[in-house]
């Protein structure tokens, strides 16, 4: 276990940090939980207002922070890649300036060097400026992340939900490597604090390489008890397909558009080497699956 520290937690109030948060507190850990709306805040932890894209705003939240949890991004907009650039220089610049000792990120999985998606791509970017102030980074890459509320996961749970049939992109044949949201808690926790995991990137995942196709096969098997037929076609376009995913689910086209856009990379890991800082195996998919719909 990791020593007692006073950590920040950004983006709180969203799918991992809403998770966080409680996981942090219940490690011993004394935790912040910013977000923009304190008054509205009924988790555990210290509620402290702050805004990524306000540097005064940062003040206050960091001041005092041994380890600061990045959990930021702006899929929804349009030009997010600028957007997340600038709250990551913004916060950067703020943790450097508080004397913050670690920043833990969540990024992306992707090999370096690749032609990478706009998604990706600034996730690395994101990645990079939080240790361009000179604060240590620990970043935790993942691919899809398999639990309530996700906005991946509840793309493919709302498909397999809605549809007796599909008739979906090529992307669906690329391998990746999902992982069930209670693993990536147990991971960010794991490094936080941690001086072996500072100025270090790992790589997380469950235990399988899939691809989409099979992902989707296997959630409507836990979900519906049966398989959806499913037949891939070359015609459907990024766009084409953001559209179709609005159209069956409640994922707005251009958060659809820019997730869509990553689905084309293959996204595995090749390095295991956070089980050297955090033990223990990883869920199966299906189990991830399971407590994703129990939660639901």
């Amino acid at each position: 276990m990791a020593e007692r520290r006073t950590v920040l937690v950004t983006g709180a109030t969203g799918f991992i940090g809403r998770r966080l948060v409680p996981a942090l507190v219940d490690e011993g850990h004394d935790v912040r939980a910013m977000t923009r709306r304190p008054e509205s805040y009924d988790g555990p932890g210290k509620a402290v207002a702050g805004d990524v894209f306000d540097p005064g705003s940062l003040v206050d939240p960091l001041d005092g922070v041994d380890v600061a949890v990045y959990l930021v991004h702006s899929l929804d907009h349009p030009d997010f890649e600028r957007k997340d650039a600038e709250a990551a220089r913004t916060f950067a610049a703020a943790a450097a300036e508080a004397g913050v000792g670690q920043i833990v990120y969540l990024g992306g999985l992707g090999a370096d060097g690749e032609d990478l998606s706009p998604h990706l791509r600034s996730r690395r970017e994101v990645e990079e400026l939080l240790g361009s102030t000179g604060v240590p980074v620990t970043a935790l890459r993942a691919a899809i992340i398999v639990g309530a509320g996700g906005i991946s996961w509840e793309l493919t749970r709302q498909l397999v939900k809605n549809l007796p049939a599909m008739v979906v992109p090529r992307w669906v044949s690329t391998p990746t490597q999902p992982i069930a949201i209670d693993d990536v808690i147990r991971y960010l926790v794991g490094v936080t604090g941690r001086p072996e995991a500072r100025g270090r990137v790992f790589e997380i995942g469950g235990p399988e390489q899939m691809t989409y196709l099979q992902m989707l096969q296997v959630a409507a098997e836990v979900t519906n008890g049966r398989r959806v037929p499913i037949a891939p076609v070359p015609v459907l376009t990024p766009r084409l397909s953001s559209y179709w995913l609005a159209l069956v689910t409640d994922v707005d086209v251009t958060t659809g558009r820019n997730l869509i856009d990553s689905m084309g990379t293959e996204v595995t890991v090749t390095d295991h080497t956070i089980r050297d800082i955090v033990p223990g195996d990883p869920l199966p998919y299906d189990e991830a699956v399971r407590r994703a719909l129990e939660e639901q």
